[in-house]
């Protein structure tokens, strides 16, 4: 049973604090999101793993967010439950899936299945997060997402830490330290985040509204932004890890490998990234979404086509690419979403929201596993090239936008 603490006397006074437990919340919760693939090296040994399975250790995870989301708002649990306790479920559950990996030591399906499990978990951790900082904050909102985004990419680059901790030796201590945090995260939710005393009443999804939201031009023109930039985004934060490991194998070996490949990652991940979410939401804000966005796919797209020339070649320099792309490529991630909420008619906004979501994390599914069975054939001086098309893609749907008399709507008549 989760308790609801007293009502604030002043909830305005509260929302900054507010912000803050739940992003870090958020951020321990998001820990166990790539707690397996910062270990895919061990568990590709200890599963006896083909290179076709490997990258399912982090698309199984995003198989279950899409089919935990689609759930979540096809039940309107959001509507149903109150949002401490559907994220305080969904925190404790990724963590119990995850620490239960541990009793799967030889892998086998079970183990892909509680992957999924924890995706589906996850499903109503960020997005409702979300949606209670929307709550605690009608105004200044883009600007408490994108502190909220930042918080996830930290938490995504958390195991990437673990990895090269000393007390830290093996895949069954990431796995099992990244399920700790997530524990931590959901003692923060239960006990410490503020109680807000409104009344809050989530977007409503509808199957039947798909096709009016699929007929409307400018939002499927955010939407197809979104697409584009989710190809590129869940790949990079897959792979780059991979990439360094390889990289930086001809400069370091054993353990100080680990350690270095594991600081790069999640400075360019989480460091990085946290920084790109905050100054994409103020670069939005100053001179416009597409305009911001266009310019945060242009530098993540160049990014993706060089890194591959550094491939052991100047290690300063993959780390300088790696650090630029890590914040490109999160800068732009809540402005498709912010968008949609300012194009799309009240009626379908939470039709058009969920579709968003769910074809973006279906795509990160196949990009992910693109660039897993491209590698082997291209090798990492090329494969990483294939992400460049998302932010293309994005970059032309979003011109389009910009052109189009419906962008006036966004950003308060900064397109």
């Amino acid at each position: 049973m989760v308790p609801e603490p007293r009502q604030p006397k002043n909830p305005g006074a509260l929302r900054w604090k507010a912000l803050g437990w739940i992003t870090l919340a958020e951020l321990l919760a998001m820990s166990v999101w790539f707690s397996a693939s910062a270990v895919t090296t061990a568990l590709v040994r200890q599963w006896h793993l083909t290179l076709a399975a490997a990258p399912w250790l982090t698309a199984s995870v995003q198989l279950g967010f899409v089919c935990g989301a689609l759930l979540s708002a096809t039940l309107g649990l959001a509507d149903r439950i109150a949002l401490r306790r559907l994220m305080a479920s969904g925190t404790l559950g990724a963590a119990l899936s995850t620490m239960a990996l541990l009793a799967f030591p030889s892998g086998g399906w079970v183990a892909f299945a509680l992957r999924a499990i924890t995706g589906a978990c996850l499903a109503v951790v960020y997005p409702v997060a979300v949606q209670w900082i929307a709550q605690w904050f009608p105004r200044q909102r883009g600007l408490a997402i994108g502190i909220l985004i930042g918080g996830l990419t930290v938490g995504s680059a958390l195991p990437h830490v673990l990895t090269g901790l000393p007390m830290v030796q093996n895949w069954r201590t990431v796995l099992g330290a990244s399920a700790g945090l997530a524990m931590i995260g959901w003692a923060l939710v239960v006990w410490v985040v503020p109680h807000h005393p409104g009344v809050f009443h989530p977007p409503v999804f509808q199957w039947t509204r798909i096709g009016a939201v699929m007929r409307n031009r400018p939002v499927m023109l955010a939407n197809l932004g979104y697409w584009g930039h989710m190809w590129e985004l869940y790949a990079m934060w897959t792979w780059v890890p991979v990439f360094l490991v390889a990289s930086e194998a001809t400069f370091w070996h054993g353990a100080a490998l680990k350690t270095v490949a594991g600081a790069v990652s999640f400075a360019a991940i989480g460091v990085a990234g946290f920084g790109g979410a905050l100054v994409g939401g103020w670069a939005a804000d100053r001179w416009g979404r597409t305009r911001a966005t266009m310019m945060a796919m242009g530098i993540s797209g160049a990014m993706a086509l060089i890194i591959g020339t550094t491939y052991r070649q100047a290690p300063v320099l993959t780390v300088l690419v790696a650090l630029v792309w890590g914040i490109s490529v999160i800068a732009d991630s809540a402005q498709f979403s912010t968008a949609v909420t300012e194009l799309s008619p009240a009626d379908l906004l939470g039709s058009a929201l969920t579709l968003q979501m769910a074809v973006g994390f279906l795509i990160t599914i196949g990009s992910i596993d693109l660039v897993g069975w491209l590698q082997p054939l291209w090798g990492w001086e090329y494969v990483l090239m294939v992400l460049a098309i998302g932010p293309l893609i994005g970059i032309w749907a979003m011109a389009r936008l910009r052109h189009r008399p419906e962008s006036y709507q966004l950003a308060h008549g900064r397109r």
